[in-house]
């Protein structure tokens, strides 16, 4: 790992040497920038993330939300830089959790991997969730109407196939990866090619039409919903940096993983939001989004009725994938904290194999357990909410700690792979604002973009979760340090 160069400029240390312990619990150094590359972009999936925006999109906005997805993919790319940056001279397990624990210190460490953790284990949750419903499609089965019980029980068989593909050999998740990513691009951008060229109805103008037109008041609301709806179609690129352990050549390969992959699924999510909104009437996609499943029948009514197992095959490939990617994105952010002490040791312990099994169990346990949320739909949109919200404070406090620390000297930018010179300082500024941003528009609460009856407590489930954590975090540490200060008087005294 890298060493800070100044240190008479910071008075705490900026990089924790490696100890006995994290030298005896080092994981196994077996990915490529390729295999980077294609976690990276299977957490973010361009299936999962446009599938799971576009009818609440439409329902909230009416139309015309393509200018807020491209200026949310292009800001986002400002916050990939700073994660990029970090990469070159820190790649540790861990990502984010790890360099604010370095740059910021133990504590913002410890307030930066609790965010972290339930940001992604929500994260999780939710994918399990939808994912159980698309292997049960997949599967002939038919949930329209079906009790919370039910989606609750696919997601968790769901979760136990992710769960078989992390602990599995390395080469069996790599290969389920990568076909995940051939389905969504052959596949997504194929059917998009399909809409596009032979099933197109409107012109480009209609891109850019019926904004106001939805559940929200005015244009401007319209549009500010428009952009936090848009996050969740480009957040998961940091899972590039939590695995960068693993990653050969990481200080130049997992900058490169982390660029390759948001930029690409941009591309794929735009172009597949471009085809849908062309042939496609918006009322019908309103409508549809009252289903389970807002995109097959469209699809199947345009191209045939016998594309709509294919098309299935392919989204519940690209559901797999993305579960099975956040399931290892997820546990390697807890085998890093349990691996400097900060959660039980018994999640820092290795297989032979360098598989952290006890983290990857401890993380499908947790987003079982959130599964059962999904007995109330309430619920489940809470945490579909705070999933986003909460990586977006990831994303705040992570700009923000890496500007803090280029401003002080304790980070020296210059000793990375990556190097913008003057240009990283303007980045890194315009990437906090956007991240800050973001954060408090997606925990703004909007009623009209729930359900009429939601409880009050759903329109601030952000900031309600969000201080909740904070909360319990700052009683834990502040215990653990008087635990910490009466032991050490006792000491003393018995002396």
């Amino acid at each position: 790992m890298s060493k800070v160069t100044n240190p008479k400029q910071s008075p705490h240390k900026t990089d924790v040497p490696l100890n006995h312990a994290t030298t005896l619990h080092t994981l196994e150094c077996s990915m490529s920038v390729w295999h980077s590359f294609t976690m990276g972009f299977a957490v973010v999936s361009p299936v999962v993330g446009l599938y799971a925006i576009i009818g609440v999109q439409t329902v909230v906005t009416g139309g015309g939300w393509f200018s807020a997805l491209l200026i949310c993919l292009l800001m986002q790319l400002l916050v990939a830089t700073v994660y990029a940056e970090l990469s070159s001279q820190f790649p540790i397990a861990g990502g984010a959790y790890k360099w604010a624990r370095q740059l910021g210190g133990t504590v913002t460490g410890q307030y930066a991997g609790v965010i972290y953790i339930c940001s992604t284990i929500a994260m999780l949750t939710t994918t399990a969730y939808t994912g159980g419903f698309w292997l049960a499609t997949f599967l002939g089965e038919n949930l329209q109407g079906s009790s919370g019980s039910t989606f609750v029980l696919w997601g968790v068989i769901f979760l136990a196939i992710c769960t078989v593909l992390n602990i599995a050999p390395v080469g069996i998740f790599k290969f389920v990866i990568k076909m995940g990513v051939y389905a969504e691009v052959v596949g997504s951008v194929g059917v998009a090619l399909l809409l596009f060229v032979f099933f197109r109805q409107h012109d480009f103008n209609e891109l850019f039409q019926h904004l106001g037109s939805g559940t929200a008041p005015s244009e401007l609301a319209a549009f500010m919903a428009a952009l936090a709806i848009a996050g969740w179609a480009f957040i998961g690129f940091d899972a590039c940096s939590t695995t960068a352990e693993e990653t050969q050549q990481p200080k130049r390969m997992v900058p490169r993983a982390i660029f390759f992959s948001l930029l690409l699924v941009g591309s794929v999510v735009i172009f597949n939001s471009v085809s849908l909104m062309l042939a496609f009437d918006h009322d019908a996609l309103k409508n549809a989004s009252s289903t389970s499943d807002p995109i097959t029948p469209l699809i199947a009514n345009s191209i045939g009725d016998w594309f709509e197992k294919p098309f299935l095959a392919i989204v519940m490939v690209a559901f797999l994938a993305c579960g099975a990617s956040v399931v290892k994105y997820t546990s390697r952010i807890v085998f890093s904290m349990a691996r400097e002490g900060n959660m039980p040791p018994l999640l820092s312990r290795l297989t032979d194999h360098k598989v952290p099994r006890n983290a990857i169990l401890f993380t499908v346990l947790l987003a079982a357990a959130g599964l059962v949320f999904g007995l109330n739909d309430d619920a489940v949109a809470t945490i579909i909410a705070f999933g986003t919200g909460g990586l977006y404070a990831m994303f705040t406090m992570t700009t923000g700690v890496a500007l803090f620390s280029r401003l002080t000297g304790r980070w020296n930018p210059a000793l990375g792979e990556l190097k913008l010179g003057r240009w990283g300082l303007m980045i890194n500024i315009l990437a906090l604002m956007w991240s800050l941003f973001e954060l408090i528009n997606i925990a703004w609460p909007r009623s009209y973009a729930v359900s009429v009856n939601a409880p009050w407590w759903q329109l601030w489930a952000t900031p309600l979760v969000l201080g909740s954590i904070l909360v319990v975090t700052t009683l834990y540490l502040i215990g653990k340090r008087y635990i910490k200060h009466t032991i050490t008087h006792s000491n003393r005294s018995i002396e």
